[in-house]
């Protein structure tokens, strides 16, 4: 779903929370850049503690940061690459905060580039951007017929073995119905944002972002007629790890735990999404064209 967004200016005062890559030596620059556009118009602008060395290398007026996450907060402004974004979805944009995310990073398919991080925030201000709403999963790990924990992912949930372990045993079911019994290095679920992530590096497809959908992808699948495949949302999945010696549990590549054979893994739609803000003049495909160099001949 995808509508034209404008700042709330009824909020008093509103308020911006910078989710940023700390180390980044591009990020004293963005901060110039774009933290007085939001203080020249009374926001609050809050962030971590990690990013006031950023912050005062850019000369802002250290009094015009807070640091923490103000309760909702009018904006999230993201300054890094996509693992950072994935990071503020989870901190921020589950509980309804829109993203607007700056590239500092790499690939950067979920941000704007970082030479137009102040068009893209005048482009905010001016209601230019569009709602690019992202589903989620959501993950509960179950474990002697009790739930022990449960997650939330913008991109992926990924069981996979350690890294001097042998090949896992693991069963796949649908909506309750086996679906494979697999031998493998691990299962993806990605989502359709989780598409150009860890499940296209399997050989998985690339999935606009806008389709209910899932993919299931085998990571160097023991039985080569085992191949990614896509499910529609609404189908519940569960991942059964029969025999491992030493596997984890691992969502958006950044949080997880280690799972025990036996262990169930139950996926499905986590009824919400996280809304990025997008410039409607770099559509997906055009976005496909730069990043995998679709263009070239």
């Amino acid at each position: 779903m995808q509508n034209r967004v404008m700042p709330d200016v009824e909020e008093n005062p509103p308020s911006v929370f910078l989710a940023a890559k700390p180390n980044s030596e591009l990020l004293p620059r963005a901060l110039a850049q774009v933290a007085p556009e939001f203080i020249n118009r009374g926001w609050e602008v809050r962030g971590d503690d990690s990013i006031s060395d950023a912050w005062a290398q850019a000369n802002l007026p250290s009094d015009k940061l807070s640091i923490g996450v103000p309760d909702g907060a009018t904006l999230g402004l993201v300054l890094g690459g996509d693992g950072t974004m994935l990071g503020a979805a989870r901190r921020i944009g589950l509980h309804g905060v829109p993203l607007l995310g700056i590239n500092l990073g790499f690939l950067g398919f979920l941000t704007h580039p970082a030479e137009q991080a102040l068009s893209a925030v005048k482009k905010y201000f001016e209601g230019k951007l569009i709602e690019d709403r992202r589903a989620t999963l959501h993950v509960d790990l179950w474990r002697g017929g009790k739930e022990i924990q449960s997650f939330e992912a913008m991109n992926d949930a990924v069981v996979t073995k350690g890294p001097l372990s042998r090949i896992l045993n693991l069963e796949l079911s649908i909506e309750g119905s086996l679906a494979a019994k697999l031998r493998a290095d691990g299962l993806i679920v990605a989502t359709p944002t989780g598409s150009t992530a860890y499940a296209l590096s399997a050989g998985g497809p690339i999935m606009h972002p806008t389709l209910a959908a899932w993919i299931l992808a085998p990571i160097c699948p023991h039985s080569l007629n085992m191949r990614p495949c896509v499910v529609p949302s609404h189908m519940a999945a569960k991942i059964v790890l029969a025999d491992a010696e030493e596997a984890h549990l691992t969502l958006d590549g950044q949080i997880g735990c280690p799972i025990q054979p036996g262990d169930a893994i139950h996926i499905r739609d986590a009824g919400g999404s996280v809304t990025l803000l997008q410039d409607p003049d770099a559509p997906f495909f055009a976005l496909l064209r730069e990043k995998m160099n679709w263009s070239k001949e």
